[in-house]
């Protein structure tokens, strides 16, 4: 180990500091520490020795996997596949034609360090290869969509189990990555591009995930809005549910997304083409040096694959509330119900059980936020005869919300994120690294951290938990020797540059919460009632763009 660190590090010195002597070998504890920094950093964790990975545990997981199979879903059951194809295409033509030139563009813009699928084809291949390979494959892709088929050898997936935390429990506690042909994935994404123009109009406005013009703080701060508008009145409160699905892309059921498709004005060509890309796939999981045995499965859509995240999206459009006191928020699986409550309880719940979606009752729990003066007590919520777990903090998409809506907890772990990270700034900065480099370690590194939904919690933040912050800013700046941007202004920069594309976006739902005057020059102010209402993104959004 130590020999092959050698040459790492006296190159790596010499970058940092040309006269610095060759002998590396009198200081190995600084590369050491260096090392383990480097690893830090990444977030780089040693396989721990008790997750043994095995062929047992690799026939499991693809057991597990293909547990949510339906066998009343088969689409040999359902679509029988004739033996030959036909010999010509089907009517009415396909709704979509593929280009030479659009089929070279997709392998151009491939990743050379990509892993390649089951079929070995590697994406530099491609990119190297595009213009060869871009009339056969234009073919093969149009022919497919003709025939409303995907070829079988298209839809082989090595299933890569990728831990979802340090300490695994069970077989749930791995997700499954899908590793799939590069070929195919090209194809996908011509496919993807038709869907979204379709698609794109009809989509449920309250689903954050995999569109453009959305994020994770854009929930957070929609889920705020409903919140602190209803509690400004008197005498409300609020019931959050947030609500966990078991391996939900996993129980995706193609007839039924099919069925779903054609109400979006998908063409039927292209749903049985999408159908036909669902069904009859063959995965096999892979472990380390272990693999399992070959299954095929017709349920669910592979994580992995580039049409999976917009066809899950597709799949629970539908799932929206018809309650205006109850707000439905979807990022991907993650659901969130909002009850807005005046002066009675509610149901919480929609039905999803038509969509095959396994709720996880040990994940789902639920937050009161509730500011009255002697708040009764509450009746639990019970689904499927289990009780609801009431909890005082959630960590909602990446951010602690807590019951009386404050962010110490939050800013808690932030500055303790971030103080870690000034020791690695240091040991760089005991290398002579230029200014400049420390300064762009600065900003992916730590600056990335302290302005983690920044949008959402700084302008309701108390003043001593700011200092906290900035007190990091500033030890970040003594080491460096230069200045660096204060957090209030990249929180003004940042929510001026958020604000700036919701309005233009028509689509989003925010987008009518920025209403011009008659003057066209302000928005209109929100009306606000409470200081916790007011600090929020939406009022200060407005203030900042009218100043």
């Amino acid at each position: 180990m130590g020999t092959q660190q050698i040459p790492f590090c006296r190159s790596l010195r010499r970058c940092v500091d040309p006269n610095t002597s060759d002998n590396i070998e009198k200081r190995p504890m600084k590369f050491h520490t260096l090392e383990h920094s480097l690893k830090a950093i990444t977030n780089y964790k040693t396989p721990s020795p008790s997750t043994e990975v095995n062929q047992r545990l690799a026939e499991d997981l693809n057991e597990f996997y293909c547990g949510f199979e339906n066998p009343h879903t088969h689409s040999d059951h359902l679509f029988p596949q004739p033996l030959t194809p036909p010999a010509t295409p089907l009517s009415p033509p396909p709704a979509l034609q593929i280009s030479e030139d659009e089929v070279r563009q997709v392998f151009r813009k491939n990743k050379r360090r990509k892993a390649p699928g089951p079929d070995g084809v590697t994406p530099a291949c491609l990119k190297t290869c595009a213009d060869q390979l871009a009339p056969i494959l234009s073919q093969i892709f149009n022919r497919s969509l003709e025939l409303c088929e995907v070829p079988s050898c298209f839809k082989r997936s090595t299933i890569i189990p990728v831990p979802k935390k340090p300490k695994i429990t069970g077989l749930n506690d791995y997700r499954p990555v899908a590793l799939t042909s590069v070929v195919m994935k090209s194809f996908e994404k011509l496919v993807l591009a038709y869907l979204k123009n379709i698609t794109g109009p009809l989509l449920d406005p309250l689903q954050f995930a995999y569109r453009a013009n959305r994020s994770v703080d854009d929930a957070v701060n929609m889920g705020l809005h409903f919140i602190l508008q209803h509690l400004d009145k008197t005498g409300n409160y609020v019931r959050i549910l947030f609500v966990d699905f078991s391996s939900a892309f996993n129980t995706i059921i193609p007839t039924l997304l099919q069925s779903k498709l054609a109400q979006l004005s998908v063409p039927s060509s292209i749903c049985q083409w999408i159908t036909s890309f669902l069904t009859d796939r063959q995965q096999l999981v892979r472990l380390g040096k272990f693999t399992s045995h070959s299954r095929t499965t017709s349920t669910g859509a592979p994580q992995g694959c580039v049409l999976s995240p917009l066809l899950f999206s597709l799949y629970t459009n539908d799932c929206t509330s018809k309650d205006p006191s109850v707000k439905l928020l979807k990022f991907a699986d993650d659901t969130t119900l909002i009850g807005l409550i005046n002066d009675g309880e509610m149901s919480l719940l929609t039905d999803r059980s038509h969509n095959n979606l396994e709720l996880n009752t040990l994940k789902t729990v639920e937050m009161t936020v509730d500011f009255r003066r002697n708040p009764p007590a509450l009746p639990p919520l019970t689904i499927m005869d289990s009780t609801v777990t009431s909890v005082e903090t959630f960590r909602f998409l990446g951010t602690t919300l807590t019951q009386n809506l404050k962010w110490d907890n939050h800013i808690d772990l932030i500055v303790k994120k971030a103080q870690q990270r000034l020791y690695f700034l240091r040991q760089l900065r005991k290398f002579n690294l230029p200014k400049e480099l420390l300064k762009q370690f600065y900003s992916a590194i730590i600056e990335s951290i302290l302005c983690t939904s920044i949008t959402v919690w700084f302008s309701s933040a108390t003043k001593t938990d700011l200092r906290r912050l900035q007190r990091i800013v500033r030890t970040a700046e003594r080491i460096i020797g230069t200045t660096l941007p204060t957090l209030q202004e990249l929180y003004s920069s940042r929510v001026s540059k958020r604000a700036g594309k919701i309005i233009l976006d028509p689509s989003h739902p925010a987008h009518i919460l920025f209403e011009l005057l008659p003057s066209g020059r302000c928005y209109r102010a929100r009306t606000t009632k409470t200081a916790r209402h007011r600090k929020s993104f939406f009022p200060q959004a407005i203030y900042l763009m009218n100043s």
